[in-house]
């Protein structure tokens, strides 16, 4: 037993930026509380659980694969670019999984949104905001996870975001404001272990809490906001691939302030 603990233990360690060892158990347990509180409510609740839980599987499979793929010698490709530059090579990566595992996912967890017609057929225009939502679902969890690379950063952005959709009225809807609460909770538990460099949400974490905050705003914010939304997550993702938000932040006296507010200073001593 104590053989099986250590080695789990050590499959879940990781170096961080700084060379210090952290662990993705606490992605894991983000996840587990995400899927929790999400399933918690009487209508939905298991599906939107079962979506945000299997989102944070597929980020758990590449955050535990692809060290074990680089051990080997196999290329790891990054980005959504390299993903899919790899499907059309004929490798199926971890990252690529995910890129078409969580889409499919948002479309289950938004489908129930669709408007339908007198005869019980989902409208061209349901249709339509199905797909809408769904993207800006995965969209925000994939951001989430581009914005995890340092301790801190992605749950300063999803701890906000995620209090501000669960004050918005629920309308005839209460779910907006639980899957809020499912990230709003989780995150707001992870922040001292991340930012005390003990914990990381690795993709499992970052991709569940994206997800959830996502699948909050596609519940509370009406269809012009969304759009408007998912235009500028969309914008992002296209940024990324050319420009490091690392980059951008510190050379952003407020946001390298933001940033680095609660860290721990480089040259502090592990304890």
């Amino acid at each position: 037993m104590r053989s099986l603990l250590a080695t789990c233990r050590s499959e879940l360690e990781r170096k961080n930026f700084a060379g210090r060892t952290v662990t993705l158990a606490e992605g894991a347990a983000v996840v587990l509380g995400t899927g929790l509180l999400a399933g918690a409510g009487r209508t939905g609740g298991a599906r939107d659980s079962a979506v945000l839980v299997g989102i944070g599987a597929l980020g758990l499979l590449d955050d535990l694969l692809e060290p074990h793929h680089r051990a080997q010698g196999r290329p790891v490709s990054k980005g959504l670019r390299g993903h899919f530059g790899a499907l059309r090579q004929g490798r199926v990566t971890t990252g690529a999984l995910k890129a078409l595992g969580i889409p499919a996912l948002t479309v289950l967890a938004t489908a129930g949104a669709a408007e339908r017609g007198r005869s019980g057929r989902v409208s061209v225009r349901g249709a339509g905001l199905v797909l809408a939502d769904a993207a800006l679902v995965a969209g925000a969890a994939n951001l989430a996870n581009l914005l995890d690379l340092r301790p801190g950063r992605a749950l300063k952005v999803v701890l906000p975001a995620a209090a501000a959709l669960a004050t918005l009225s629920p309308g005839e809807d209460p779910s907006g404001r639980r899957l809020a609460l499912a990230a709003a909770v989780p995150a707001a538990l992870a922040l001292p272990v991340d930012l005390r460099e003990h914990g990381m949400l690795g993709d499992a974490g970052a991709n569940a809490l994206g997800a959830a905050v996502g699948l909050a705003a596609t519940r509370v914010l009406p269809v012009p906001a969304r759009l408007v939304l998912l235009g500028g997550i969309t914008a992002l993702t296209v940024a990324s691939e050319r420009v490091s938000f690392s980059a951008v932040i510190e050379s952003t006296p407020v946001l390298r302030a933001v940033d680095r507010l609660g860290r721990r200073a480089p040259e502090e001593a592990e304890r």
